[in-house]
């Protein structure tokens, strides 16, 4: 039976995992480029834990600077099946408050430039992304985030803006208008790429603010974010210890074969170095 391998990213605030065991730290190169750092490996739970911190260690990469493609790329070929993203958001909902966790299960991207495909110089995939998040992986992060006392809500959308600054006035009051639950800056492409890597990906998101559409609450400002995250990322990783025990040891989710009906390019027009360079994502189906 194939080994577990879970891929866990760490946003603002969650830049190591304790109680690895056999830990290991693992340096990548891929065809797009370096990762945001080097992964530290090792086993938790009856699985292999992958963990790289989102911004790099110290948190110096900016969320427009960040390499994805080389981020998920990297976990691919380390076999994860599953991956984690946990990141800091502001709530767009009274009734989400700083400090809550959300597993939104839909996205809305209105990033600006950002690569967020592998399928490029001489291929061309169209896979489906109605649903973004596995629902599988996102079931058993609801249920560890309860198990870890967290209050939890379940679904909802999460905005990706640009950044890094924060939102303005008029723009938070008119993505209120949208309906959206939580605003971030970091989960898409993520979510993309897993997909087209075939990886099921969920994401953990604490609130740390109201953004700045509140009249009660003060406008988000990054030490009042900085708080919030101490508080929370004992939490999310408690919750990531418990969903990481509860994995299935097959995946039965549609991410597995996302790609399997995705490919559109003949293959005897697809360059062999694109061929090579996409090898751990599209092999299987060359």
């Amino acid at each position: 039976m194939a080994e577990k391998v879970v891929g866990v990213i760490g946003g603002s605030g969650l830049y190591e995992m304790e109680g690895l065991e056999e830990v290991q730290t693992v340096s990548l190169t891929t065809p797009f480029g370096n990762p945001s750092d080097s992964f530290i490996v090792g086993n938790l739970g009856g699985a292999k834990v992958a963990f790289l911190p989102r911004h790099g260690r110290g948190h110096r990469i900016q969320p427009s600077s960040l390499n994805f493609r080389a981020n998920i790329y990297g976990m691919k070929m380390l076999g994860a099946q599953w991956i984690i993203g946990v990141s800091a958001v502001g709530s767009m909902k009274e009734s989400i408050h700083p400090g809550d966790m959300i597993i939104p299960n839909q996205f809305i991207d209105l990033t600006k430039g950002r690569p967020n495909t592998f399928f490029d110089n001489g291929i061309v995939c169209h896979i489906a992304f109605a649903d973004p998040v596995c629902p599988v992986l996102g079931q058993i992060l609801i249920q560890a985030g309860q198990e870890a006392w967290a209050t939890v809500h379940k679904d909802g959308t999460y905005l990706c803006i640009e950044g890094p600054q924060f939102s303005t006035r008029a723009e938070s009051m008119l993505y209120r208008t949208w309906g959206v639950d939580v605003i971030g800056m970091t989960n898409l492409p993520e979510a993309k790429l897993a997909r087209e890597a075939e990886i099921c990906y969920a994401t953990i998101a604490f609130a740390t603010d109201y953004d700045c559409w509140h009249e009660e609450a003060e406008d988000v400002s990054i030490g009042e974010v900085l708080r919030i995250l101490a508080q929370s990322t004992k939490t999310a990783k408690s919750a990531i210890r418990i969903a990481v025990e509860r994995l299935p040891e097959k995946r039965e989710c549609l991410c597995a074969t996302a790609l399997k009906h995705a490919l559109i390019t003949a293959k005897r027009y697809i360059p062999e170095k694109t061929k090579k360079d996409l090898e751990p994502i599209l092999g299987k189906y060359l």
